[in-house]
């Protein structure tokens, strides 16, 4: 019996065996993109850099990219293992956990007519993307829909989660990712300038609100997108998120809908790229983002509110770091001759869909209003959704406490609806 017990032990230890094993050969790399994530998230807190809209994900991959051309050379063989996986598991669960940053209530506040702006901005931008960028400028057409996809959606991160649907290469990510840099920024000093021309000529509906959904749904990262509204106004930059967080969700639909069209095209023998055919044909191995599935499942959930605002934040600050792991590993496995060799195409694709979102979607803004016969306006009175949501429940609250004190004389209602929209500080008086 003892020879069996002991012959037995080997083959028991050997999954944990396997596990440490393969953790330790992890952990060089993950430590590597850790600490480029940190330094990028450090950076990304600094004053300027945020008011010129340079975030914690677009420091991290320059970060990476420096660090890759210069000393990594060095010590890749140790670090490679940790890198990959840092570049493709760490990157899913942080487009999953992204889905903390949005709810379906923040689609209510932008109304029927930004929800139709959003999704004409994102589906015209990225067809424009693959039309221009392999019939005009003779791109392969990954690098087309991850340009595409970056300047359609919500830049970097867009990127990202694209890459695991086309299959691409970093060096491909990394030139989309530099397209959102450089005309992200621009988008920064640019758009302020088009507002005051908006006050003389009227193009866009809706005051200060209606250029936040115009700035929302067009400029290409959300920091990019806060950093030009706020120098608008309160109003402005409380519209443009919540548009910009609607265009994001939609990004799980566009994933799926892109990886079907992938998949129909390989069918019927159109597609001219091995890598996309063989990923879309070879059972077991269909280029399905299943994340999206769980981007749109943290979505629902993070809707129903009932985890603690400290611990939504915590996590969300949790998806920030695995994000900009996964860019700095980018960032990493980027190689700046590859970049060279792409040549200007990529940028003069940029420069394109930037002229198409800031006159295309100047338009789309004007015209979805009058179409659908709606105004934009927005009920926060410049006050952003989280400070109406918190006056609303103080609002609950006090209907609450008003039961149980049975007050004697009767209290009018319109007293705590105008506090909660923010008409009046809240005294309710007795009538």
């Amino acid at each position: 019996m003892t020879p069996t017990a002991s012959a037995s032990t080997p083959t028991q230890a050997a999954p944990a065996v396997l596990a440490k094993q393969a953790l330790l050969c992890l952990l060089p790399g993950l430590a590597v993109s850790g600490a480029l994530a940190a330094t990028g998230m450090a950076l990304g807190r600094i004053g300027w850099l945020q008011q010129h809209g340079f975030s914690a994900l677009t420091l991290a991959i320059v970060l990476g990219m420096f660090v890759g051309n210069t000393i990594y050379p060095r010590f890749a063989a140790t670090s490679d293992a940790g890198i990959n996986f840092s570049k493709q598991n760490l990157l899913r669960l942080g487009v999953v956990l992204y889905g903390l940053r949005l709810t379906v209530q923040d689609m209510v506040h932008v109304g029927i007519a930004g929800l139709a702006i959003d999704a004409l901005v994102l589906g015209s931008t990225f067809a424009l993307a693959c039309f221009i960028g392999t019939r005009w400028l003779g791109l392969d057409r990954k690098t087309a829909m991850l340009i595409g996809a970056g300047s359609a959606i919500c830049g970097a991160a867009a990127v990202m989660a694209t890459e695991p649907v086309v299959r691409e290469g970093a060096e491909k990510v990394t030139v989309a990712g530099a397209t959102v840099v450089v005309f992200g920024t621009l988008a920064i000093f640019l758009y302020p300038l088009l507002y005051q021309l908006n006050q003389h000529w009227s193009l866009l509906p809706g005051g200060a609100s209606g250029f936040g959904i115009y700035a929302g749904s067009t400029i290409h990262e959300v920091a990019q997108v806060v950093a030009a509204a706020r120098s608008v106004g309160p109003g402005a930059a409380d519209t443009a998120v919540i548009a910009k967080m609607v265009r994001v969700m939609m990004l799980a639909p566009f994933l799926l809908a892109l990886s079907t069209w992938l998949k129909w095209d390989a069918a019927r023998g159109k597609a001219d790229d091995k890598a996309v055919r063989h990923a879309t044909t070879v059972p077991g191995n269909l280029s399905v983002p299943w994340f999206a599935f769980g981007f749109v499942g943290v979505v629902l959930f993070n809707s129903l509110d009932w985890l603690p605002a400290q611990v939504v934040t915590v996590m969300i600050e949790v998806d920030t770091v695995l994000l900009a792991m996964a860019m700095a590993a980018l960032g990493l496995a980027t190689h700046l001759g590859a970049i060279r060799k792409a040549g200007i195409k990529p940028l003069l694709l940029g420069l394109v869909l930037f002229g198409w979102l800031a006159a295309g979607g100047a338009l789309i803004n004007r015209w979805v209003p009058a179409i659908l016969g709606v105004a934009i306006h927005t009920s926060t009175q410049g006050r952003s959704a989280a400070e109406l949501g918190a006056a609303i429940q103080e609002l609950m609250d006090w209907q609450v406490n008003r039961s149980i004190a049975n007050h004697g004389g009767k209290i009018s209602i319109v007293d705590a609806t105008d506090h909660a929209v923010g008409k009046q500080p809240f005294y309710p008086r007795a009538r």
